[in-house]
């Protein structure tokens, strides 16, 4: 039988007593009232101290080994059931400690203090912080337990050469918005993670890391005075810490474990120990659960954490990469500053309120603008008091609104902007109403206000090329659409009528036949998007829960659409609507119980079945005629286009789809590259069409052969079929040397297929001289990154300084990540790029991996080469 330890007494009496002590400091936490969170946090940080200390007594640890705390406990930030991190600073001769060392974090778990410990000589740690962003991150918060006090000098005087702030700052900033991604850009998910959701206690820290390592502060006020941050926003930013301080050291008491994520059975055991209570507001006739107004409330507080966070970097960014370029005026109201909208006037709101909406319609109206700059994020942030009555009553500003629904594009970035700014709610006030609002049910993940916008960002997906993918009818439908937004606006008030009692779905027909008055819709229109929103929810109602084989249940429900378009309209709503409840409610079944309802509905109303694929056989019949007048028998085209989605049709257009039938209806599934040059219809340059199996590396050689030849891509659609084979044209120009045409066509056709084939290592990109400004006034890059529905297609977006062979050296990054483009869409302006990339590859599902992607490309659009500006492709689609 093994003896009992000598120690066994004096660690069971130190256990007990930390028990009890701990108990006592928890005990508030059950019931309204208690001490300041910020009290409570601090106590049982100094509880964890002295017991370290004691444990460090009793074990005989010796005296040349630091305890240290880091991450949230070095910050005395202790939660209730928060990781307690420590490190164990040790000196180079170790290995006689290890026994002590043993026994100590032995003892430690003995007790009932969890640690997650690390053992490691001060050289180790400055050679990890170098490797590891994450462990540099913890040891930036570190604090002195015990032990030895010279060790801890050392790393805390040692530890700030590791650090590089803008290259820190860029880590932490990709960092958070991947997290971000994860949460849909939003803080409000019906169980939100009060620590990671966006809005949440990791964008606080995310904020006080960066500072500190840019040496501008370690807490709001000493930002305030960096000016960093207004005196307000240090204010409100601490207020807002208070309150999730205060949600989440309650989460942690009520569930009795390390709990972040505000789950809906621990919501009201939360809201009633803050001393929330189930009340019936005056003026309403139906109570509201305390779980609601808890819920309400961490939502404002995420939301101005998520607001003032956007500022407060976007300044650390202007200090740590100053701007030499002044902005460029745009109009008396507005600036390009480096790709962000900024107010020339700090004080523009404040004199002039009317200037409010069209920022958001400046930002769609300028391709190059990416988002708002700092200045106009908090002139918007200052100006929430001009918002008012008889701002939101000004016709100029209901023009304005109507603008900015009928943009080609930028529709959700905008709302989603005005919704994170308060904008929206404070000029709609019937959408203020739901912002926040809970869903008690099991389908619905999302706020209404979000949800909302996420039906409107799946009705935006069906007219955008990039997503044919994913729903190919509702795209094809969508593309014969002719008003676009008023589908927006029944996706944005289809549920507006929410949290009022009664039928929110009447409700939100009177809601938006009152906007429809006020905002002079045309008569026709305002009818069918009160039809939509009237009736969201019927098409659902009757495919899922209805016999659709039955003619009668077809009948009643044509009887109730009544013309094509109103259906087409539904079935649109009803597939966005049910998308964006949660990732989990749409099913292929559900989608052809959807799709068989519309087409009986659509014969039984006279029209064509297939009626989704019109502009589809419209560009083959149309390129069919060309065929013919070329000699060319219309049906030779076939047996290339039964290989190819609608997607290709509605991307090209019937001239490009017949040279591509000509050219290729020999060679279908070739497994050999086919390249054919032509002169550009368009007048300049030439036309190069590839057809080759495709390869995670294809986009890349093709690039990388132009670059090689000193040619410049203009313009550029790149396909993907079915079966696996690359249907990707060009418009290139020489960027020296003057060549006829057609010369160049020759040269190309018998160049290109070589180098495609070729199985040797992509070329480095070739080195030619910056322009003057380009060298002057560099633009600091910018990449994100964030999935499709589904997760199995990545939208990458890239902001940056122009420069020869850049889209090259792009997807150079992309081929080395195994990554293959299915859809690139490029811009120049001036000086700066703006580019997209529909990616696919299974690298894209690891957190990790992304985060290496986004970071070599910021690496590769910051490094300076001696290249020359160049003409770059303008779109390309696949």
């Amino acid at each position: 039988m093994t003896a009992p330890s000598p120690l066994a007494p004096a660690l069971a009496a130190l256990r007990q007593r930390y028990q009890a002590d701990k108990a006592q400091l928890l005990a508030p936490l059950q019931a309204p009232g208690g001490p300041a969170v910020r009290l409570l946090l601090q106590r049982l940080t100094q509880l964890v101290d002295q017991q370290l200390v004691a444990l460090a007594a009793a074990t005989g640890l010796p005296a040349q080994v630091a305890i240290v705390a880091v991450g949230g406990y070095g910050r005395s930030q202790l939660f209730p059931y928060s990781d307690i991190d420590v490190l164990l600073l040790v000196p180079p001769d170790n290995a006689a400690l290890r026994p002590a060392l043993e026994a100590f974090v032995t003892a430690c778990w003995d007790t009932g203090l969890e640690i997650g410990s690390s053992v490691r000589t001060v050289d180790e740690c400055l050679a990890l912080a170098q490797q590891d962003i994450t462990a540099q991150t913890s040891m930036l918060e570190m604090r002195h337990i015990g032990g030895s006090t010279e060790h801890f000098a050392q790393l805390l005087a040692q530890l700030p050469s590791t650090f590089h702030p803008q290259e820190f700052f860029l880590a932490k900033h990709l960092e958070l918005r991947q997290r971000h991604t994860k949460f849909e850009n939003a803080p409000y998910a019906l169980e939100p993670n009060c620590k990671e959701s966006p809005g949440g206690l990791r964008d606080l820290h995310t904020i006080l890391w960066v500072a500190k390592a840019a040496n501008l502060g370690h807490d709001w006020h000493e930002l305030a005075q960096h000016g960093i941050l207004t005196n307000l926003e240090a204010q409100q930013l601490e207020r807002n810490e208070t309150t999730l301080f205060q949600i989440r050291a309650r989460l942690h008491g009520v569930a009795g474990r390390h709990e972040d994520r505000l789950l809906f059975d621990l919501q009201t055991a939360v809201a009633l120990s803050l001393g929330l209570k189930n009340h019936t507001p005056p003026g309403q006739n139906y109570p509201v659960r305390a779980s609601e107004v808890l819920m309400r409330r961490y939502y404002w507080a995420a939301k101005a954490v998520m607001q003032l966070q956007q500022i407060v970097l976007l300044n650390i960014q202007e200090r740590l990469h100053p701007s030499q370029a002044a902005p460029l005026p745009i109009n008396d109201w507005f600036a390009d500053k480096n790709g962000l909208l900024d107010v020339r006037d700090a004080a523009l709101y404040q004199h002039q309120p009317l200037a409010i909406l069209p920022s958001f319609l400046t930002l769609q109206t300028h391709p190059g603008l990416r988002d708002f700059s700092a200045r106009t994020l908090r002139a918007l942030y200052n100006a929430r008091d001009r918002m008012d009555a008889t701002w939101r009553h000004d016709p100029a500003n209901r023009a304005t609104f109507i603008r900015i629904l009928q943009q080609p594009s930028g529709i959700l970035r905008a709302l989603r902007l005005m919704n994170a700014t308060s904008v929206l709610g404070r000029y709609l006030w019937s959408f203020r109403r739901i912002v926040g609002k809970m869903q008690h049910d099991l389908f619905h993940v999302y706020t209404v206000d979000q949800h909302s916008l996420m039906v409107l960002r799946n009705m935006r997906r069906f007219f955008m090329p990039e997503f044919t993918h994913e729903y190919p009818l509702c795209s094809e439908l969508a593309s014969q659409w002719a008003q676009p937004w008023l589908l927006y606006l029944a996706a944005l008030f289809h549920d507006i009528g929410k949290g009022r009692g009664g039928d929110h779905s009447a409700v939100g027909a009177i809601e938006v036949r009152r906007f429809a008055r006020q905002h002079q819709m045309a008569p026709a229109d305002a009818d069918l998007v009160e039809f939509l929103v009237r009736e969201h929810l019927r098409m659902s109602t009757v495919a899922q829960k209805q016999d659709t084989n039955d003619p009668a249940v077809v009948r009643a429900f044509a009887d109730c659409v009544q013309t094509p378009q109103r259906l087409v309209g539904l079935y649109l709503l009803t597939v966005a609507d049910i998308r964006g409840t949660s990732p989990k409610v749409w099913s292929a079944w559900k989608g052809k119980l959807l799709s068989d309802l519309f087409h009986a509905t659509l014969r039984m109303l006279g029209g064509q079945a297939l009626q989704g694929q019109a502009l589809t056989q419209a560009r083959q019949q149309q390129a069919q005629v060309l065929l013919r007048q070329r000699g060319w028998p219309a049906e030779s085209a076939q047996l290339l286009w039964n290989t190819l989605e609608p997607g290709y049709f509605l991307r090209h257009e019937p001239a490009d789809i017949a040279w591509h039938a000509r050219q290729l209806m020999l060679h279908v599934g070739s497994p050999q590259p086919i390249v054919r040059a032509r002169p550009s219809l368009a007048g300049e340059g030439v036309q190069v069409l590839v057809y080759a199996p495709d390869t995670q590396d294809l986009f890349a050689r093709i690039c990388g052969y132009f670059d090689q030849a000193n040619l410049s891509i203009l313009h550029a659609r790149i396909y993907t079929s079915p079966h696996g084979h690359a249907l990707d044209t060009f418009q290139v120009l020489p960027t020296q040397l003057e060549m006829e045409a057609r010369t160049l066509s020759s040269f190309i056709e018998a160049r290109l297929p070589p180098a495609l084939a070729a199985a040797t290592p992509l070329p480095e990109p070739v080195r030619r001289q910056p322009s003057r400004r380009a060298r002057s006034f560099p633009i600091p890059p910018h990449v994100s990154l964030e999935p499709d529905e589904k997760a199995q297609r990545w939208l990458l977006h890239i902001s940056a300084t122009d420069r020869a062979g850049l889209l090259y050296s792009i997807a150079r990054v992309l081929a080395r990540h195994g990554l293959s483009v299915q859809l690139a869409k490029v811009m120049t302006l001036g000086e700066r790029v703006e580019d997209s990339f529909l990616l696919e590859g299974p690298q894209l599902q690891h957190t990790t991996r992304q985060l290496d992607l986004e970071k070599e490309l910021t690496h590769i659009l910051s490094v300076e080469t001696t290249t020359q500006p160049h003409a770059r492709s303008t779109t390309a689609v696949r």
